[in-house]
């Protein structure tokens, strides 16, 4: 075979249409050989790659086409004292792969370094079997794809509604997408599917992680798989398991038609990526990719015990951001979703652990310092999990400009108002925006994503109708999940027949689901709620790659209300500027108005007193001014609005509540009452009394003027 020098750049395997030239990073490796496989079976061809120019090893081989099979041996030490970690004898994916062709088969080979013998020390005694036939095989791409006009849709996140799904499980059992393209990137690009989310009005959809996972040995002995797939060996690679044309890299064409498709009805697609850590697991985890390329690179070692681990993300490792060829990763991967993929944004799992330089968690981290600089990156959405299992991992606030962050503390507030657990003044903070957590550091609402639920933890249906988790599915008896939900069962738990338990769940929906999307800030629905989506009481489906997890459309037939509810919640803050403000509410007259922006009320009608923020029963009023001329559309025009005063009742008793005086509204119409059965009148003058249910939410608007 012919073989020619290449070049170190661009990483990966890189066609040109007459051959392709292949380059990977290793500091510290030896010797590094690229293993070609031939088509129908597993024929290795190994070649040495003898050049190496700025620490990667690369060469050129004419006549290697795209849909080539791949992967590398690279030699080295195995000292685990040291931290290094080579073993030839292991396949290893290249970390730069944009296509890989399936699932580890472990039950093909030894795909640890080491003898295995179920000891703490074993990983000390390296393995010299091949691993070949359970490694899947990296496959050379060709890029080509035709984008025709795509265009970004750039919704502003003011302006965003963020809908948190799975490409699989949002598809798998929909009866109107083709049975073949159900669970893959080609059913969510489906008219049923795109129609379904631009009907409910979302903007954007965040999908939980699609870069190639890896399924830990455990879970393949349980016969369950990592669903969620916060497991990530391939930062270039979309999930091949996820395709319906191919894996041989028509999983990359396929997955830039769903993008297309999702563009095409205005919904931008924000990945949910893990760069924190990877499948590899601790220093008893398998070989797959990077611990056998470079370990004393790519991972954070303890300093003064090179063999272990420092894990900030409880899963055994931690990517080491601090090496610049890491970094050069992470970047290169960030660009390619954007620049090749027409990616919008990203969400970064457990963000905090990027942004350690040595143990704290630093604000002027390097990872910070080249997105921010960088004229691709720093103009996507950037959203972190502000968070990791670290000390002083806790971070919601403090990330930098640029950035927006999941609101674990909204999330936690708003839950526990609606079980009657919440200060006032706690709960006005989150509604408003959170200005305490964003604002001294030139940040706006927008930077809060505020949350009911999530991907981790109970659906909203399950949120309130369940005080334990039932897990046993996962096969851990019980033992994994969180054990404080902050849920609000009415008293039931599970399943019932009882009509007025159900009257108080399905109000209790409607109540959060009004609280999330009229709050200041960007709101994250999770993908199902709005119709009624159970988990049976699960609160950790990470491995549920099944029923349990996946959307069950037929309760579409008996929550329609839901469904129509949550279309005009949605529709009702896109119409309607004062829900979505890009300054914060202080109380602060407007020009012209001679009333606030934002004006708090007790039960009584009259503006709350400061006694009354914290040890007040849980009912309140709030009036939001259309008027407030500081709002700006998305092209910064000045626009005003109508004027909307929300009601809230989160107390175990009916409470009756006095609007506020006219000088705020002389009428008001009734929006909406959670309680369903309404207020009795349609139009209420200033003053008037409100039998507010216990557990309700009313909408109300001020008639002009």
């Amino acid at each position: 075979m012919e073989v020619w020098p290449g070049a170190p750049f661009p990483l990966g395997a890189t066609w040109d249409g007459e051959g392709t030239n292949f380059s990977i990073f290793s500091e510290h490796a030896e010797r590094v050989e690229l293993c070609l496989f031939d088509g129908d079976g597993d024929a290795e061809t190994c070649v040495e790659m003898t050049e190496r120019t700025s620490l990667n090893w690369h060469c050129y081989l004419p006549g290697v086409h795209a849909g080539q099979r791949y992967g590398f041996r690279v030699h080295g030490p195995y000292s685990p004292q040291t931290g290094h970690r080579f073993n030839s004898a292991k396949l290893l994916l290249d970390p730069y792969a944009k296509s890989i062709e399936g699932p580890i088969l472990f039950d093909k080979g030894n795909v640890h370094p080491y003898v295995t013998t179920g000891g703490e020390d074993d990983d000390l005694t390296p393995d010299d079997s091949d691993d070949a036939a359970a490694i899947p095989k990296c496959v050379v791409i060709d890029p080509r794809f035709d984008w025709q006009d795509d265009r970004p849709p750039n919704t502003p996140l003011a302006d965003s509604v963020i809908y948190e799904t799975h490409v699989k499980g949002f598809t798998m059992q929909h009866p109107d997408v083709r049975e073949d393209l159900r669970g893959t990137y080609a059913g969510l690009a489906s008219d049923a599917a795109v129609g379904y989310l631009k009907q409910l009005g979302v903007t954007a959809i965040e999908l939980l992680p699609i870069h190639h996972i890896a399924d830990e040995a455990f879970l393949a002995d349980r016969g369950l798989t990592n669903y969620w797939g916060y497991s990530t060996i391939g930062f270039l690679a979309p999930h091949s398991p996820y395709a319906a044309t191919g894996k041989a890299g028509q999983e990359v064409r396929e997955l830039k038609g769903m993008v297309k498709a999702l563009h095409k009805a205005g919904i931008e697609v924000i990945l949910d990526v893990v760069y924190n850590h990877t499948a590899e697991g601790n220093h008893l985890g398998p070989m797959l990719s990077f611990r056998g390329v470079d370990n004393a690179a790519y991972y954070r070692l303890v300093p003064d015990d090179l063999r272990h681990y420092m894990d900030y993300t409880g899963t055994g490792n931690t990517l080491n951001v601090m090496h610049p060829s890491v970094l050069r990763l992470i970047m290169d991967s960030l660009r390619y979703w954007v620049i090749d993929c027409h990616v919008d944004g990203f969400r970064f799992d457990l963000a905090s652990a990027l942004a350690r330089e040595l143990y704290d968690v630093d604000r002027l981290s390097a990872f910070f310092d080249v997105i921010h600089q960088d004229p691709v990156l720093s103009q996507v959405k950037l959203i972190a999990e502000p968070w990791d299992v670290g000390p002083g991992g806790y971070q919601v606030g403090n990330f930098p400009v640029l950035w927006s962050e999941w609101n674990g503390i909204y999330r936690d507030t708003m839950r526990d108002f609606w079980r009657g657990e919440a200060h006032v003044g706690e709960f006005a903070q989150r509604l408003t925006g959170s200005s305490d957590l964003y604002q001294d550091d030139g940040r706006h609402p927008f930077a809060s994503i505020n949350f009911i639920t999530a991907h981790d933890g109970f659906p909203l249906a399950d949120l309130v109708s369940y005080n334990n988790k039932h897990n046993e599915a996962n096969k851990e008896d019980n033992r994994d999940g969180t054990d404080d939900n902050r849920s609000w069962n009415c008293g039931v738990e599970g399943p019932t027949d009882d009509p007025e338990i159900l009257k108080l769940r399905a109000r209790q929906q409607r109540n959060f689901l009004a609280t999330l999307l009229l709050s200041q800030g960007t709101p994250m629905l999770l993908g199902g709620d709005e119709f009624g989506r159970t988990q049976g009481g699960n609160n950790n489906g990470w491995c549920q790659d099944s029923e349990v997890s996946w959307f069950d459309w037929t309760l579409l037939e008996t929550n329609e209300a839901l469904l129509e509810f949550t279309r005009k919640l949605i529709a009702l803050r896109r119409a309607h500027a004062v829900f979505r403000r890009r300054q914060f509410l202080f109380g602060r007259e407007v020009e012209g108005s001679g009333l606030p922006d934002a004006a708090w009320f007790a039960m009584d009608g009259e503006r709350m007193r400061d006694e009354e923020w914290g040890g007040s029963v849980p009912v309140v009023g709030v009036f939001l001014n259309g008027e407030e001329i500081a709002s700006p559309d998305s092209r910064g025009r000045q626009v005003l609005d109508e004027s909307f005063l929300l009601l809230f009742n989160a107390h175990h008793e009916d409470h009756a509540f006095t609007l506020p005086e006219k000088a705020f509204g002389e009428a008001w119409t009734v929006v909406f009452d959670t309680a369903e059965d309404g207020i009795g009148v349609q139009e209420i003058s200033a003053g008037a009394v409100v039998d507010l249910v216990h557990h309700s939410l009313v909408l109300l608007r001020r008639v002009s003027q």
